[in-house]
C-alpha cells in the first residue's frame, strides 16, 4: 500500500500581529511548508496580490504567495475567494504530483464573507485522486449550507468511485459538519483530538483532512515558538494509505 502525506495550512495571508506591530511571516512560511515534506498541501488565506502590504514590506515577495511557497519541483495552483479594496486572496494547493485540471466554485452565503471551494485533479502513483480544499465560514447556519453545497459539489464533479481528498479549515468545533461529512462517506481522524486553533494555545481543532477511497493511517500537528508565531492556525499532517 502506498502512502499519501497530505498537510492542511491557514496562514494567515503570510502576516501577524495588528496595525505597526504586525509582521512579515511569508519567508519563514516557505521554510515551513517545505518542512512539512507532504505529497499535497492544502492552503487556505492565501493572497495573491495587495498593493497595501506591498508597500508597507520591504521584503513582500514579487510572486503570487502560492506560488512563493511551493518547494522545488511542486506545481502550485490558486484560486481566489475574495477580493478587497488592496488584493485578493483566496484557496490555494501545492503538490509534487502532476496537476490534471482544477476549477473553482464559490460558496459564499452572504455578502459579509466571500468563500470558495478549490477542485484540483491530482495525479497520484498514476491514479487519479481529486482534492478539494475548502475554507467554510464563521455563522454555523452557513457552515450547514455550504457542506450541503459542498456534497452537491461532489455528486456533481467527482465520479462514486474516485479516490477524494477534502480538506481546509472548517470553521467548526461542534458536530454538525462531521455527521454530514460521515454520511457522505467522508472519513476522518477523531474529531477534536487534534487542536489547530489559535495557534499558541491550541483549544480547538478547525483544520482537517477527510477522505473517501483511502486508508486514514497517522495524524500530526506541530508544535512549538516557531509555529505558532507564523500564523493564527498551526497546521495538520496527515498520511493515508492508497490501494494498489
Amino acid at each position: 500500500m502506498k502512502t499519501l502525506r497530505v498537510a492542511t495550512y491557514n496562514i494567515h495571508k503570510g502576516v501577524q500581529g495588528l496595525g505597526p506591530q504586525r509582521r512579515l511571516e511569508i519567508h519563514n512560511l516557505g521554510l515551513a511548508v517545505e518542512q512539512l515534506d507532504a505529497d499535497i498541501i492544502c492552503l487556505q488565506e492565501v493572497r495573491k496580490m495587495n498593493r497595501r502590504e506591498a508597500q508597507y514590506f520591504t521584503r513582500w515577495p514579487e510572486q503570487p504567495q502560492a506560488d512563493f511557497l511551493a518547494p522545488e519541483g511542486y506545481e502550485a495552483v490558486y484560486r481566489t475567494n475574495a477580493y478587497t479594496r488592496h488584493g485578493e486572496h483566496g484557496n490555494a494547493m501545492l503538490t509534487r504530483w502532476p496537476v490534471l485540471g482544477h476549477q473553482h466554485e464559490d460558496m459564499s452565503d452572504h455578502r459579509f464573507e466571500q468563500r470558495g471551494l478549490l477542485h484540483s485533479e491530482v495525479v497520484v502513483n498514476g491514479q487519479l485522486v481529486h482534492v478539494l480544499v475548502v475554507h467554510l465560514g464563521l455563522i454555523r447556519a452557513s457552515r450547514v449550507r455550504q457542506a450541503a453545497q459542498l456534497e452537491r459539489f461532489i455528486e456533481r464533479e467527482v465520479p462514486a468511485g474516485a479516490p477524494l481528498v477534502v480538506a481546509g479549515d472548517f470553521n467548526d468545533w461542534g458536530e454538525r459538519v462531521h455527521r454530514h461529512f460521515a454520511s457522505m462517506g467522508l472519513k476522518t481522524f477523531e474529531p477534536g483530538a487534534n487542536p489547530t486553533f489559535p495557534a499558541r494555545l491550541p483549544l480547538v481543532q478547525l483544520d482537517y483532512v477527510y477522505t473517501r477511497g483511502l486508508q486514514p493511517l497517522r495524524v500530526h500537528v506541530p508544535r512549538g515558538r516557531a509555529w505558532w508565531r507564523m500564523s493564527d492556525h498551526l497546521p495538520l499532517i496527515a498520511e493515508f494509505g492508497m490501494p494498489a
